[in-house]
């Protein structure tokens, strides 16, 4: 057996980013850029308002000084002609700064008499305005490629000009369940049978991703059942199968996709839940087959599915974030196997963060799943812990599952 580290790494060392294509701005939110955002515009374009006010001369913004409004500059109707002695133009916030004006008097510092304004705070020069390119200007770099694109860079990105934008492509993953046992939710249950969540779990896992899953028909435990997925591989970058995956007499993942190809990397890691992982390679597809068991094949989607689908993205691959909770009980030993206890989290009144192990860690066990909100990581060999002790968690509301 390989460590989970190992593991990771062997994975991801064996993929590479989907293609890349261009996409309409309105499609670009949680997509991977694949080349850099530079600005085709300087923004602001020119020096604007700040705030609602007057442009004047700041050598004419003394207090109780009284000036003659002359114009006015709603924004996108700049002022056409140039700031005087003794003069001022009403602005708006965003409005073009005329010429001649190097001050703003906001609107609540003035007293307006008809055409005639009488300074109540004194202007300092540049005060209130925004200079030409003080958010960005044309040619410069806004967006690196290799970034997942959120909402605010898609707002930057449009104020940089852009339409479309240079992307991955969402990576195709193709998910088979297997056994005689399943069936899907709403099907009739063969006798002893039980309703696969697995395939649809991890579709919504792989949504939130970033990848396109493509759920196939359940497949029976026989060899001719498991090895016909080879044929419905066109286009697809990941082939993820639950089930079949130990060593029972019908789990039959690897010879039956052994005899069309498939190239085993690995198979067994120490860890619990998940402990039967298959990858390999099938043709140009890469292979993860997740163990049967739902609790199994969500931690092990967690560690290795999402950092495989953020490679596959474009991205590097990190694996899930972790912080340090407090542990609201304690833990015994552990043995050979990392552990991933499922957990609730609370956050206690001065902040820390306290993650209660479920008593019962049974992988069959999908409600507590369900419930749970953090991981606790148990190293290999790690020392008992006592109630209160640090604990390294993921935090399971982070990864968007």
């Amino acid at each position: 057996m390989i460590s989970v580290e190992e593991a990771r790494a062997r994975i991801l060392a064996d993929l590479r980013p989907a293609s890349i294509e261009t996409v309409a701005l309105a499609a670009a939110w949680n997509r991977v850029l694949a080349a850099p955002v530079t600005a085709r515009l300087t923004q602001p374009p020119a020096d604007v308002s700040a705030m609602d006010g007057y442009a004047l001369r700041a050598a004419d913004g003394a207090m109780q000084a009284t000036l003659e409004v002359i114009g006015a500059a709603p924004a996108g109707h700049p002022f056409a002609g140039r700031v005087g002695p003794g003069q001022a133009v009403r602005l708006f916030t965003g409005s073009v700064i005329p010429a001649g004006a190097d001050g703003i008097v906001i609107q609540e510092d003035v007293t307006r008499d008809g055409d005639l304004i009488t300074i109540r705070e004194a202007v300092t020069a540049g005060r209130h305005i925004r200079r030409a390119g003080q958010d960005f200007a044309a040619g410069e770099v806004v967006i690196a490629a290799g970034r997942r694109l959120t909402a605010r860079d898609v707002g930057l990105a449009a104020a940089a000009n852009h339409p479309w934008l240079t992307v991955h492509r969402r990576p195709r993953v193709a998910i088979l369940a297997t056994g005689d046992e399943i069936a899907m939710p709403g099907e009739p249950i063969p006798a002893g049978g039980i309703v696969s969540s697995n395939s649809h779990a991890l579709a919504a896992l792989v949504r939130a991703g970033g990848g396109e899953p493509v759920v196939l028909p359940v497949a029976a435990d026989t060899i001719e059942a498991i090895s016909a997925v080879a044929d419905q591989l066109a286009g697809i970058d990941m082939l993820v199968t639950t089930g079949g995956a130990s060593v029972g007499d019908h789990d039959l993942v690897i010879s039956a996709l052994q005899a069309r190809g498939l190239a085993v990397d690995f198979w067994k890691i120490a860890m619990r839940p998940g402990k039967p992982l298959i990858f390999g390679r099938l043709g140009d597809v890469p292979v993860l087959g997740l163990p049967g068991n739902p609790v199994s094949a969500l931690v092990c989607a967690i560690l290795f599915l999402l950092p495989a689908l953020g490679r596959l993205s474009g991205l590097p691959g990190d694996p899930p974030p972790t912080l340090l909770a407090r542990l609201g009980a304690a833990v015994p030993a552990n043995d050979g196997r990392a552990d991933f206890l499922r957990a609730t989290l609370r956050r206690l009144p001065d902040g820390a963060l306290v993650a209660t192990p479920f008593v019962r860690q049974d992988s069959s066990m999908l409600r507590l799943m369900a419930a749970s909100q953090a991981l606790i990581l148990r190293a290999p060999r790690a020392e008992a812990l006592p109630e209160g002790a640090d604990a390294v968690i993921i935090p399971l509301d982070s990864l968007g599952i």
